[in-house]
């Protein structure tokens, strides 16, 4: 198969900013809040324990831990996953590795503040996975559970996923006997998945054009090959002019609203645009419904 350009240029940036993404956790969890003792959930939660225990770097059981769950798990998720797990999970190990011996010599965590110091790094893990989810990335651990377990619809599994983690931040009572890291462990829980969500949702977030313009045909066009997004010309009427218009709706990514723009008042700078904000666009070029329903065809066959 032959590599275009742009193939080349879009893996490329995935993988750097993928990288990014890492390099945000590896330094949130090492700097911010693995010097606290606070456990954490996923497999990171789990190498804490180890470390606290016995003074195995996170890295090395972090990374032993992923394998071995890849191994277990490669015939359910197959090639392609267990490929892209392994980039996140060694990068994410060796960045882990290099910042736990970094931080130990020159911490960088905020001095008789555990709160703030947990709140910081969970921001900047939940930024770093949201970052590397974006871009098609995965750092393994619940990823690895996840994909297992979606395989089996009556099973859900962001529930699963948190009392596996639950139980994991809970665990760490038994090693310190400190209720107070086991809160700041579920501190750093709500503020990671918070801010996963929030950058992860942001990305996907969709809007919807309704263009005006006597060049509505050069601006579909220029939208279609500049953009690979489809437009839909709706007749209308100006009440005002009593005149025929064509009306253009494009749906895109909230990302692409401003190269939009850009291209509309490029070709016809007296255009009338108006932008709204779309909760949800399933469809080609966008995202694919979750909701499961029987084929009617497979019904009326029976």
């Amino acid at each position: 198969m032959k590599l275009s350009k742009e193939w080349i240029w879009h893996m490329s940036k995935d993988y750097c900013m993928i990288t990014v993404g890492l390099v945000l956790y590896a330094v949130g969890f090492c700097g911010f809040i693995l010097p606290h003792g606070v456990v954490i959930g996923g497999l990171a939660g789990v190498a804490s324990l180890i470390y606290f225990q016995t003074g195995i770097p996170v890295a090395y059981s972090f990374y032993t831990l992923n394998i071995l769950l890849l191994a277990l798990a490669f015939k359910i998720v197959g090639k392609q996953f267990v490929l892209k797990t392994i980039f996140g999970a060694s990068f994410l190990s060796i960045f882990m590795l290099i910042a736990q011996e970094l931080f130990e010599a020159h911490p960088i965590y905020i001095e008789n503040d555990i709160l703030l110091n947990c709140i910081i790094g969970a921001v900047m893990c939940g930024t770093g996975v949201g970052i590397a989810f974006t871009h098609n990335g995965s750092t393994g651990g619940s990823d690895i559970i996840a994909a297992m377990v979606s395989k089996y619809r009556q099973v859900s599994v962001g529930r699963m996923i948190l009392y596996v983690d639950m139980i994991i931040i809970s665990s760490s009572y038994l090693i310190n006997h400190n209720l107070d890291i086991v809160v700041y462990g579920y501190v750093v829980l709500i503020f990671l998945t918070y801010m996963t969500d929030m950058v992860v949702n942001n990305t996907k977030q969709a809007v919807q054009f309704s263009v005006f313009s006597k060049k509505w045909s050069e601006i579909a066009t220029a939208v279609n090959k500049e953009m690979h997004r489809g437009c839909t010309i709706l007749d209308g009427t100006g009440w005002y002019t009593k005149q025929e218009v064509k009306m253009l709706v494009i749906f895109s990514r909230k990302t692409e609203a401003l190269h939009i723009y850009r291209i509309i008042y490029s070709i016809d700078p007296h255009a009338f645009v108006s932008q709204g904000n779309v909760n949800t666009v399933y469809g080609e070029g966008f995202d694919a419904s979750k909701i499961r329903v029987k084929s009617r065809e497979t019904s009326d066959k029976k």
